[in-house]
């Protein structure tokens, strides 16, 4: 998958951007109910986050650049939306 870029609307708390809340593309909003986890590189900060249809997200927050994309992406399986 080639990253995409997204619109993300973020909490802020005692830092700017802390958490991301809803990812917006393709004409879509996305909430997330959950940051599962979140790690940092060199000039960025990466968000694996769960929707509420159950599909995961990894995000990248570019620092330099205040830039947001969506670098991976993993759909609810089958399976698992009938047991919900």
């Amino acid at each position: 998958m080639a990253e995409q870029f997204v619109r993300v609307e973020f909490y802020s708390g005692h830092k700017a951007e802390e958490r991301p809340v809803r990812i917006l593309f393709k004409g879509r909003t996305l909430e997330i109910t959950d940051v599962e986890d979140r790690w940092y590189s060199p000039g960025a900060t990466y968000f694996r986050v769960l929707a509420v249809s159950g599909d995961r997200y990894v995000l990248r927050r570019d620092e330099g650049q205040d830039v947001w994309t969506l670098t991976a992406y993993r759909r609810l399986s089958k399976g698992a939306a009938q047991t919900r």
